[in-house]
């Protein structure tokens, strides 16, 4: 005997339509009391995006698909003009992707929907910033003698012995310095993509100053920290006659 259709299923799609697709899934997970994992399941399963053109049957679990045509010898109307714009357009995008891909996927694209290109640069730029500074800290090297040790081998029985690698001080600054090195090139390439993309009176433009001013910071001490590594260089020039 086939299981019984859950009725918060049907519910949570008649809420969803309600608010004409703004309120959230996690929002109608809780008036329901289900997770919101199996909202997001519902509406794609359920295809809530192509709009209300199949009307479910809770009682047999069947849909029943209205007809299409008019009367005998009616052509109808010649130039149509559709009813649902929005719906079809979100039915067109949404409709091979919601085949493939899962419905955590599917409610991202939703929600950065309506971002325009340069704010999807900004979201990259902040993400990216935040990457560095984190660097800071998980790459620290407190000095020359900061020697890194991990096992990377268990010894088994009596004459097994551990396996470890280990890391240098200079090895471990000069991964962080190359690794710091690129990540701010890719930065500085984002920052010049919204600079060509934003409005003239964006008010994110004062924070890309601020991070442009750290960024140079950062990497004249790189480039100091580079010029620290290298031997030291003797010249040795003959004094002028007088």
């Amino acid at each position: 005997m086939p299981r019984a259709r859950d009725p918060n299923r049907d519910k949570a799609r008649e809420i969803w339509e309600a608010s004409k697709g703004k309120k959230k899934l996690k929002d109608i997970a809780a008036d329901l009391g289900v997770s919101d994992t199996q909202i997001r399941k519902w509406k794609s399963q359920d295809k809530w995006e192509q709009g209300k053109g199949n009307v479910t049957n809770s009682k047999r679990n069947v849909t029943n698909v209205k007809k299409s045509g008019g009367q005998p010898g009616n052509k109808g109307n010649q130039n149509p003009v559709s009813k649902f714009p929005k719906r079809n357009k979100a039915a067109e995008k949404h409709g091979i992707f919601s085949k493939y891909l899962p419905p955590e996927t599917l409610e991202i694209m939703e929600l950065v929907n309506n971002r325009s290109p340069a704010d999807l640069i900004w979201d990259q730029i902040q993400i990216q910033y935040a990457a560095i500074i984190r660097a800071q800290h998980i790459m620290f090297v407190a000095d020359k003698n900061d020697m890194a040790k991990e096992r990377s081998q268990v010894g088994w029985g009596d004459s097994g012995s551990d396996k470890y690698d280990i890391q240098f001080a200079w090895d471990r600054h000069a991964t962080f310095l190359n690794a710091q090195s690129r990540a701010m090139s890719e930065l500085r390439g984002l920052i010049k993509q919204f600079d060509e993309m934003a409005h003239v009176h964006d008010e994110r433009r004062l924070k890309l100053e601020q991070m442009r001013l750290n960024i140079e910071k950062t990497k004249a001490d790189i480039d100091k920290a580079s010029d620290d590594d290298k031997p030291i260089e003797i010249i040795i020039k003959r004094k002028s006659q007088t």
